[in-house]
């Protein structure tokens, strides 16, 4: 079904205009030059004439055929063109993608002595079918993109015209689908641009990778004028390009938009998949507008379109992002009852949901049924573990631990760094480092986590020399700068309580990089140090200080706790020019500081700040802001500050109703002493 453009351009006024960005040529587009070919000399023809007999023979027996090759490497036989060609034409004809995909890794990389290049043997599988042509080429793409050679995938493709043949636009559209993964984008845009020179019409497919490349730079304006190329081509979109325009809009910020287009494309009816709807809802759930969200859920299924796991995940996502575990496990169990079939995203969802809540034991037990009907894998698991360590419940996690195997769940360097980190946590060393000795035994390499919750864990016990060493164990493994190991044992001693030794070993430090003294800051913040934290932070904060959001706003919270005020309020603006976003919890506990010192004009900035992020006060926030105006005799600003809590569909609790009763009592206290 065709669509007019005339909808969706009035749609573009509504966007705002980006400056057209040109599309750039790429080094291997601007200098084509012909790739070399070599001849194979006739030596050993009769030989390879034998194979290729053979391996024809062999035909009907990819695997068998597969191992005839191999073998006659091993035996040191040297592949040419011809036998390449004649195994290549097997593996296409039996779809053994996987093993044809090797094949060209072993071209391009010249393994096992190959003297040809790959468009000799393109040259030769020209002839044998559209189908199988497209097949070989995708597989040359894909390994040429593995091994990150990307200009030279441009150069074949577009001087291929010059051997005699030119590759159909399904292996271009392929080329750019793996640039769009890579984040090539400009590259994409480069060959999108050459197409017309080669003859070659775009279709579809070719449009939707562009649409794609051009949405993930950010250029809205253009993703307009290419649908609009594609409507004079008379392409007629399907639902991928349906939904991937939706889907661009949402990601560039114009999430209203793309529900306003989702909403006129349904209308009209066109052909829209459960996929479209999700990208809306889930840009609703990351805006905290869930109800919006399961309005689409509604009117998809008034449209025609069935919800799927992807739908349900989103919601479920949306709810557990912001805590109603409730509402999610209420979606999960209407999905359920759909005959949609859970899945681990799912599950692991609600299982983190209720670790962040404190409800680790209904986790625990939710853990336990859905790994009686075959739900979990090492991650569901994991968020419980990790859970239960960080409450000291080491035992208990060791528990589930030893399930995990005797389930045959095949466990990672994460699943056991969590545990090591329950261990140290505890104090338990010894077990921390048996455990370590079995994940080695196991394959798995501690990685950089690993090693920092070893050496955090050997300095907060006195174990310095041991920290040290460690860290020269992980530097003869090339894993981390120099820096990085001083900075471990900086934050490791101020956790362990030693704060004067982390001090002396910064100072002795030379040459000190700034995120040493990142480190020496999140090290203060640890140990509670406010004041020196706070003056280390004041004086050295620069664009690419590192400390980390944790330790800011704990340190931040240490100030409103002990009534450094202003400097709580110096502090919240340094953090603004960082872009780091407080939690709704730490700017409720800010603003009741500052109402609690009669600080309203700094209770109100940070009360304005958080609106202006997009959030909603709750009830608590605007309680503390009506009792602080109450306190400073600001009675009028109280009573605005209630209407408009009203207004924001927030009810008032019997706390907020006898504050105003109090301010009722004093105006009218106010009145009979005036008369």
């Amino acid at each position: 079904m065709r669509v007019s453009t005339v909808n969706l351009f009035s749609l573009s006024k509504f966007i705002k205009h980006h400056h057209f960005i040109a599309l750039r040529s790429v080094s291997a587009l601007a200098q084509l030059k012909p790739l070399s070919s070599d001849s194979d000399s006739d030596s050993g023809a009769q030989n390879t004439t034998k194979v290729v007999e053979t391996l024809n023979r062999l035909k009907k027996k990819p695997i068998d055929a597969l191992s005839y090759f191999y073998n006659l490497i091993k035996a040191g036989f040297l592949h040419d063109v011809c036998t390449y060609a004649a195994i290549v034409r097997i593996l296409c004809h039996f779809r053994l993608n996987k093993e044809l995909d090797l094949i060209f890794l072993q071209i391009i990389r010249k393994q096992n002595n190959v003297e040809f290049e790959v468009i000799d043997l393109l040259e030769a599988l020209y002839n044998d079918g559209s189908d199988s042509f497209v097949r070989v080429s995708n597989a040359m793409v894909k390994a040429y993109v593995v091994l990150g050679m990307f200009d030279q995938v441009v150069e074949i493709l577009f001087l291929t015209e010059r051997h005699g043949f030119v590759f159909p636009i399904s292996s271009y559209n392929f080329f750019m689908n793996q640039l769009v993964h890579c984040g090539k984008v400009d590259t994409v845009l480069a060959v999108y641009q050459q197409l017309g020179s080669l003859g070659l019409s775009s279709n579809v497919y070719t449009y939707v990778i562009v649409l794609k490349a051009l949405f993930k730079k950010g250029c809205l304006q253009e993703a307009f004028e290419v649908y609009s190329e594609m409507d004079k081509a008379e392409v007629t979109p399907n639902e991928f390009a349906y939904s991937t325009f939706i889907e661009g809009l949402c990601m560039n910020g114009e999430l209203d938009s793309g529900h306003q287009l989702l909403r006129a494309w349904a209308a009209t009816k066109i052909p829209l998949g459960a996929f479209a709807y999700t990208v809306v809802i889930r840009g609703f759930c990351n805006d905290n507008r869930l109800e919006e969200a399961e309005g689409i859920l509604l009117f998809m299924e008034t449209q025609g379109v069935a919800p799927d796991v992807r739908v349900y995940s989103a919601l479920i996502s949306g709810y557990c992002k912001f805590g109603n575990i409730s509402k999610a496990l209420a979606l999960h169990s209407e999905m359920v009852s759909k005959d949609i079939k859970t899945d681990c995203v799912v599950v692991n969802l609600i299982l983190k949901c209720f670790c962040q809540l404190g409800r680790v034991s209904e986790a625990v037990h939710r853990l336990k049924e859905l790994e009686e009907i075959g739900i979990v894998d090492n991650i569901s698991y994991n968020v419980v573990v990790d859970a239960l360590c960080k409450l000291g419940r080491v035992d208990e996690a060791m528990v589930l631990f030893s399930e995990m195997k005797d389930n045959q769940i095949v466990l990672d360097v994460v699943n056991y760094t969590t545990v090591i980190y329950g261990y140290c946590l505890q104090g338990k060393l010894c077990d921390a480092l048996i455990l370590l000795k079995e994940m080695k035994e196991k394959g798995h390499e501690p990685d950089l986590v690993t090693y920092k919750i070893l050496a955090v864990g050997f300095a907060r016990c006195d174990f310095e020399q041991e920290a040290i060493d460690l860290l020269n164990d992980m530097k003869k493994q090339g894993l981390e700068p120099y820096f990085a190991r001083d900075n471990m044992i900086i934050e490791g001693l101020c956790l362990g309580g030693k704060v004067k030794e982390a001090e002396a070993f910064f100072h002795s430090l030379q040459d000190k990089c700034l995120e040493n003294y990142s480190a020496m800051f999140n090290g203060y913040c640890h140990a509670d140090c406010s004041e020196k934290a706070f003056q280390l932070f004041m004086r050295i904060f620069k664009p690419g200080f590192s400390a980390s959001k944790g330790s800011i706003f704990k340190l931040l919270n240490s100030l409103c706790i002990n009534g450094d005020n202003a400097k709580a309020k110096m502090l919240f603006d340094r953090m603004q020019t960082l872009n780091l976003e407080p939690s709704k919890i730490m700017y409720s506990k800010l603003i009741g500081t500052f109402c609690q010192a009669g600080e309203m004009g700094m209770a109100r900035s940070v009360f304005d700040i958080l609106i202006s992020r997009g959030n909603t006060p709750n009830l608590m926030t605007y309680t503390m802001m009506i009792n602080g105006y109450r306190k400073v005799n600001c009675l009028q600003k109280a009573f605005e500050l209630f209407n408009d809590m009203k207004r924001q569909g927030i009810t008032p609790d019997v706390v907020t109703y006898r504050i105003l009763f109090n301010i009722h009592s004093k105006i009218n206290l106010n009145s009979s002493s005036s008369s």
